[in-house]
């Protein structure tokens, strides 16, 4: 294309080529030192060129991208998959993926109710009910 640019911001290149929801998402991964470009951890400003090989970390899946063209805005996604050549090993299947138990801040404990649904979820057997002292008579 011959609006094709020879570098561009690697925040905005991930949120372009669609590897991030939001460019915010995308810089904030940089900012973490979730992505890598060669193997060197960068800023959302470093400068990304045809070649270069993308490692980002994100939703509990590493993506491995090389850079194959640059855009800088957002675009379609079959046009975004034509950016990138796709490295990353395969998503684990559903069943392995490992559910954690999510409380909001702040709740409180846990109730009886939700404690043996955390239990349960996290495959703990279920708790013994409490034997009864007897009483002193």
């Amino acid at each position: 294309m011959a609006g094709d640019q020879v570098s561009a911001r690697v925040d905005s290149w991930i949120w372009s080529v669609r590897l991030t929801r939001t460019r915010s998402i995308a810089s904030d991964a940089c900012r973490g030192g979730h992505v890598r470009v060669n193997g060197v951890r960068v800023k959302p400003a470093h400068a990304v060129r045809v070649g270069d090989e993308i490692r980002l970390r994100h939703d509990g899946r590493e993506r491995i991208v090389v850079v194959s063209r640059i855009i800088a805005k957002r675009v379609g996604a079959a046009v975004a998959a034509e950016c990138y050549v796709d490295k990353s090993p395969p998503p684990p299947p559903r069943e392995e993926a490992v559910t954690v138990a999510v409380r909001a801040r702040g709740a409180g404990r846990p109730t009886k109710r939700e404690r043996r649904s955390i239990e349960k979820l996290l495959g703990r057997p279920a708790a013994e009910g409490r034997a009864r002292r007897a009483r002193p008579e």
